[in-house]
């Protein structure tokens, strides 16, 4: 369970929010017992920051620690987060679209709309690219579940948004569609706090031969 009330107060702390919203493992179905919460979003700099000599901060990052619960708030001057959209970056559109709303309302629900017209072809490169890192960490000694595992949730949110033009990256319901039994499994060891253990070889191998084959899908999705 998520204190919604003091995240929405980490929000309004500093420059008049747009937007805030939960990101990272919360948004992506796994969180375990001792996940730190990721709280992104959109704010809006007055005008004399915009229009002074200087150039603007345009990303602000908070830490808050309650319970012995890390709560992270990291927010983009709205203009650096539009450029964000127009440049294809999924990452972004994730924030956007998540279901877990802090600090909503009209201008989320007007920026949301414009956000639905950057949903093109063109996010194949970011969802690719992120992928690719993934594994380039997953062929390196010491690659771990948690690796893996934002492996897959990389190629299905890509493959899916190529396809059906809608942003979801809640594992758990994108296997609902995909019907990938290694997944599943993954998803139980992460949420029971064994996402650091590290692969053995062989089921490395398994893994790779498997993400092969998203990697393929994710190329057929974007033609």
């Amino acid at each position: 369970m998520l204190d919604l009330e003091r995240l929405s107060e980490l929000a309004w702390s500093g420059q008049t929010p747009v937007f805030a919203t939960i990101s990272g493992a919360h948004l992506y179905g796994f969180a375990s017992e001792n996940t730190d919460v990721d709280l992104r979003g959109a704010f809006v700099l007055p005008a004399r920051a915009i229009l002074g000599l200087r150039g603007p901060v345009e990303t602000v990052s908070r830490t808050l620690e309650v319970d012995g619960e890390e709560i992270e708030w990291v927010g983009l001057d709205i203009g650096k987060f539009v450029r964000m959209l127009t440049q294809h970056n999924g990452y972004v559109l994730e924030q956007l679209f998540s279901p877990l709303v802090v600090v909503g309302g009209p201008r989320l629900d007007e920026l949301r709309a414009l956000g639905r017209g950057c949903i093109t072809r063109k996010l194949l490169r970011h969802y690719r690219g992120f992928a690719q890192g993934r594994r380039r960490l997953l062929a390196r000694p010491g690659a771990t579940v948690k690796h893996l595992l934002y492996a897959y949730r990389v190629y299905l949110t890509g493959i899916h948004v190529l396809e059906t033009g809608e942003i979801q990256a809640h594992l758990p319901t994108l296997n609902e569609r995909f019907q990938r039994s290694r997944v599943a499994e993954l998803i139980e060891r992460k949420c029971a706090g064994t996402e650091k253990q590290e692969l053995e070889p062989a089921e490395a191998a398994e893994h790779a031969r498997e993400l092969d084959v998203l990697e393929h899908e994710l190329g057929r999705a974007a033609e």
